[in-house]
C-alpha cells in the first residue's frame, strides 16, 4: 500500500488517513508531498491524485485506490477486521461511529478558522461563538463517550479506535490555540497527544523545512 499525504505541520486530514493506516498494523509506503509550493497545481493533476481531485490523503493498495480519511478507516477495517477500529460492543461502535461521521461532517468554524498547526502555540485569545459551539459540542460528545463506554482506558472508548482518531486533529488544535474545553477532557487530550502513532507524526512535523505562511498566523 502506498499513503499520499500532505504536510504534518498542517494537514489534519492526512493526519486521520496516516493513523487509520498505523492502526492497520498493514505495511504501508508513506509519501509526503508539500502542499500549495510552486509544483502544487502540477503536480495535483497527475495520475496518482486524479480519482480524489488533487486532495489528500489518498491509499493506493496495488490497483485499488481509496480517497477520503473515513473511506480510508473502512477500506481498512474490511482488510484487518473491525475489531482493530471499532468498539466490540454493538452500542458502543454505533456511537462511535456516529461520533466519527459527524467529525467528518461537521464543525465546520472549527476548521476554518482554527487550522491545524502542531508547530505552534499562538496567544490565547476568546474564539468566535460558532467557534465555542463547535467546542461545546465537541465536549458533550466527549463527556457521553467517556461516561458510557470509555471505562479504565484513556481513549473516548476505552481503547484507542477510529472514533480517536478522527478527534485526534481536534486535540492539537486545542494546545495551538488554547482552546476552552472541559475539565475532564484534559486527561484525553494528553492522552491522544502521547500515543506513539501521535508522537512520532509530531516529531516528523517539527522536522519538515516547509512553510506555508497563511497558517502560520494568529487568526484575527
Amino acid at each position: 500500500m502506498k499513503l499520499i499525504i500532505g504536510n504534518k505541520a498542517y494537514s489534519s486530514w492526512s493526519l486521520r488517513g496516516w493513523l487509520a493506516c498505523k492502526q492497520s498494523g498493514l505495511a504501508f509506503e508513506e509519501v509526503v508531498v508539500p502542499l500549495y509550493d510552486s509544483a502544487w497545481e502540477q503536480r495535483r493533476e497527475g495520475d496518482e491524485f486524479a480519482p480524489s481531485s488533487g486532495k489528500v490523503p489518498i491509499l493506493w493498495d496495488g490497483e485499488i485506490v481509496v480517497w477520503d480519511s473515513l473511506a480510508i478507516v473502512e477500506y481498512l477495517v474490511d482488510k484487518v477486521g473491525r475489531d482493530r477500529f471499532w468498539p466490540a460492543d454493538d452500542g458502543a461502535r454505533a456511537m462511535a461511529r456516529s461520533m466519527a461521521a459527524e467529525m467528518h461532517a461537521s464543525f465546520a468554524a472549527l476548521r476554518r478558522k482554527h487550522s491545524m498547526n502542531i508547530r505552534q502555540i499562538f496567544p490565547p485569545k476568546r474564539p468566535d461563538d460558532d467557534v465555542l459551539a463547535d467546542m461545546e459540542r465537541i465536549m458533550e460528545l466527549w463527556a457521553q463517550a467517556r461516561a458510557r463506554y470509555g471505562g479504565d482506558g484513556d481513549f473516548l472508548f476505552g481503547d484507542f479506535s477510529a472514533a480517536d482518531i478522527m478527534y485526534a486533529p481536534v486535540c492539537t488544535r486545542i494546545v495551538t490555540w488554547s482552546l476552552p474545553i472541559a475539565r475532564f477532557a484534559g486527561s484525553y487530550v494528553e492522552a491522544v497527544l502521547q500515543h506513539p502513532f501521535m508522537q512520532d507524526w509530531i516529531a516528523a512535523a517539527q522536522e519538515e523545512e516547509w512553510v506555508i505562511e497563511q497558517f502560520e498566523q494568529p487568526a484575527a
